[in-house]
């Protein structure tokens, strides 16, 4: 299994979003207020979404320190559903933003 990098994933994401949260000013005054939410809804959805799968790493982490210290309480196959668990949730957000940056990469080079 290859070794996770999470937090160079975490540092893409945020610049992405940066990115696609700069606009001109005169395009600015022309939104909706309700639609600004939506974006901070997104972002909050996302940011909850990283966190998540964070956590699910990080469980599965403690699980498997556990089971290598021999605690009478941990299961193996436990720790194999928490790990695959984890690497299923990986994969599938890691997919999400390459989503993401591929629409991004669709609509910046958009004409106008």
């Amino acid at each position: 299994m290859s070794q996770i990098d999470t937090q160079s994933l975490m540092l893409q994401m945020r610049s992405l979003a940066a990115q696609a949260g700069t606009m001109p000013v005169d395009n600015a005054a022309n939104i909706d207020p309700s639609a600004q939410d939506k974006v901070t809804g997104f972002a909050d959805l996302l940011a909850k979404s990283v966190e998540s799968v964070s956590a699910e790493q990080h469980k599965a982490g403690g699980l498997k320190t556990a089971f290598e210290k021999g605690d009478a309480d941990v299961d193996l196959s436990e720790v194999m559903l928490q790990v695959q668990k984890a690497s299923l949730s990986f994969q599938a957000m890691t997919q999400v933003r390459n989503k993401l940056v591929e629409a991004y990469k669709t609509v910046i080079n958009m004409p106008l």
